[in-house]
């Protein structure tokens, strides 16, 4: 679950979750979400993988949705769908989405760059939580 807050000029992304994974799974839901606004309608009939090194869950949640970001601009695919397996040396994950069509696909907040502004993600008994601030 991930919901969006404003912050100063920029916008916040908060997120709960069961588990790290779907911690950086919502993550990357709600980032797509502020770009896109009619995320429902994204089809899932492209695959892209992803494999990324740390062991540092902060700076694998920048640099997780800095790749979402990048690859949303360099190769125009709106992603929708994820799984995302962390391990103590990094995650490997796939998204599923289609190319960026401006006449089915409304496009929302142009989002700069991933923030290290407040960025903190928290482990809490049963729920993984995150906030991250985008540029926008």
């Amino acid at each position: 679950m991930y919901e969006i807050f404003e912050h100063t000029a920029d916008l916040g992304i908060r997120v709960c979750a069961p588990s790290a994974d779907e911690l950086f799974a919502d993550a990357a839901q709600g980032l797509f979400a502020v770009m896109v606004g009619n995320m429902a309608a994204v089809r899932t009939v492209e695959e892209v993988a992803f494999q990324l090194d740390g062991d540092n869950v902060e700076e694998l949640l920048h640099d997780w949705l800095s790749e979402l970001l990048y690859t949303f601009y360099t190769r125009r695919l709106v992603l929708a769908e994820f799984r995302v397996k962390l391990s103590p040396t990094g995650l490997s994950a796939t998204a599923r989405g289609e190319p960026l069509d401006p006449r089915r696909h409304e496009i929302g907040g142009e989002v700069k760059a991933i923030t290290w502004h407040g960025l903190k993600v928290e482990h809490n008994a049963n729920q993984w939580q995150a906030e991250v601030i985008v540029d926008v």
